[in-house]
């Protein structure tokens, strides 16, 4: 590999980050709420079993085409559609709840087929480790010889319109929904594990499982509760993904958010639900600001995970740190 002759090759352009600020700002917060929103799947299933589950990527990749079947179905294209504003809404519901159906069992079945079995020969936490990214490319590839190596075709859910100007950034009506339903949803499943029961018996498995066990709480049950919540949840940015981002459906598509999405979760805090939704943010945040500094959007990834690495090496446990099972209701 050579090394471009001009020293310029890496410029560090502060006019056009200043001129660009809001702008980086807004749409670094619209795909860092996606990120968060598969962060939690990593953090929650991490926060409970110890196990880093690399196949949540294909679980996000699974919804994706759930949302890509149903509005394909109900005649969305390349095209805004010709429809009224309570029709696309509706539209822009049931492809949700199809998503999030769709990826909710893909991880019940991942968790069943894969991890289940492990868990009962008491297998090395290498072995788990192992099978998550064998069972990552199986799925990857069984979509491949379904669909082929190519995106599927564009999808306009809706035309973004202005809603309001912050400093002469035009904030649209897309950057609003994805933002305000992913921190509702975040919020939500925040408050679902500090307060309800099925809530106090995630953080008790993920504290001690032993003793949680002789407490009454069925392990088993709480297992695959976090496996399903991390579905839905990841369901949910499928669409917000497709929204964002219209021909990004491919059998390959959901690695590097996956990937982000796990850096979000250890930027955080892994384990900690509160410090997958700052991780994430944080690493939207981080990778628009950096495109725009260094003058290419190729180094949107490398500057977020150098930044994840530098922050890793001051406070290895991430920036909350708190585990799920140690968190406070």
């Amino acid at each position: 590999m050579s090394v471009p002759a001009d020293s310029n090759w890496i410029n560090f352009d502060v006019p056009a980050l200043i001129q660009n600020f809001w702008s980086a700002t807004f749409d670094g917060l619209t795909f860092g709420a996606i990120y968060a929103l598969v962060a939690l799947g990593y953090t929650l299933v991490y926060g409970v079993l110890n196990l880093i589950n690399f196949a949540h990527s294909e679980v996000f990749i699974v919804g994706c085409y759930g949302v890509f079947f149903t509005l394909s179905f109900l005649g969305f294209g390349p095209s805004v559609p010709n429809l009224d504003f309570w029709s696309i809404v509706l539209n822009l519901v049931l492809a949700l709840v199809v998503a999030m159906v769709a990826s909710a069992l893909t991880a019940f079945v991942v968790e069943r087929v894969a991890y289940k079995p492990l868990r009962k020969r008491n297998a090395p936490r290498l072995v788990f480790l192992i099978t998550a990214i064998g069972v990552s490319f199986s799925i990857q590839y069984l979509i491949f010889l379904w669909r082929g190596p190519n995106p599927e075709v564009a999808l306009t859910m809706f035309r973004p319109t202005p809603i309001f100007d912050v400093f002469g950034t035009i904030i649209d009506s897309q950057q609003l929904v994805i933002v305000l339903a992913a921190v509702v949803m975040m919020v939500f499943t925040d408050q679902f594990i500090s307060r309800s029961r099925t809530g106090r018996g995630i953080r008790a498995v993920a504290q001690d499982p032993d003793t949680a066990t002789l407490m009454g709480v069925n392990k088993e049950r709480i297992i695959i509760t976090t496996f399903i919540i991390g579905g839905l949840l990841a369901g949910a940015a499928a669409l917000f993904y497709v929204m964002r981002i219209p021909s990004g459906v491919q059998y390959s598509g959901g690695f590097v958010l996956g990937v982000k999405a796990f850096a979000a979760a250890v930027l955080g805090g892994i384990g900690n639900v509160r410090g997958a939704l700052l991780g994430g943010l944080l690493l939207g945040l981080i990778g628009n600001y950096g495109q725009i500094l260094l003058g290419s959007s190729q180094w949107t990834d490398v500057v977020a995970f150098v930044v994840l690495v530098l922050v890793l090496l001051v406070r290895p446990e991430g920036i909350l740190g708190t585990s799920l099972g140690r968190s406070k209701a």
